[in-house]
């Protein structure tokens, strides 16, 4: 038998369904928009696990806001702590884009002006034909 135990997603999913149980006010009020297609017919998870770069052993993941399987496409709210995780922030972007996932970062302040950020949205979805 192997000294290695295969990798087990419990521990991962929990900390996917933690996050939204504890949604943030930003996040809910982007969710409320996005929820049940109501941004031009797109299905949007929220809190979804993202894998990257795994086996058997041990799996790599991060876990994005909103995520459009039909567009590939991750949403992530940008709060004050992204302020001084810009490094991190570079490093997830890359890894996600080597899965042909694209990324649109919206500042928490720019919720003020949600009928720019619905339409900033929407054009980024609909800029290629993914």
């Amino acid at each position: 038998m192997s000294k290695y135990r295969e990798f087990d997603f419990t521990e991962i999913k929990k900390h996917a369904r933690e996050l939204r149980k504890n949604i943030t006010e930003p996040e809910k009020i982007l969710w409320d928009e996005l929820r049940g297609r109501k941004l031009s017919g797109f299905k949007f998870l929220r809190q979804h696990l993202i894998l990257y770069k795994g086996n058997l052993i041990r799996y790599n993941y991060f876990i994005a806001d909103f995520y459009c399987y039909e567009k590939k496409a991750v949403i992530e709210l940008d709060g004050p702590i992204h302020d001084t995780t810009e490094g991190y922030d570079q490093f997830r972007d890359s890894e996600l884009q080597e899965l042909g996932i694209h990324i649109l970062r919206i500042k928490n302040e720019e919720l003020i002006k949600m009928k720019e950020v619905l339409n900033k949205i929407t054009l980024f979805l609909n800029q290629n034909n993914r």
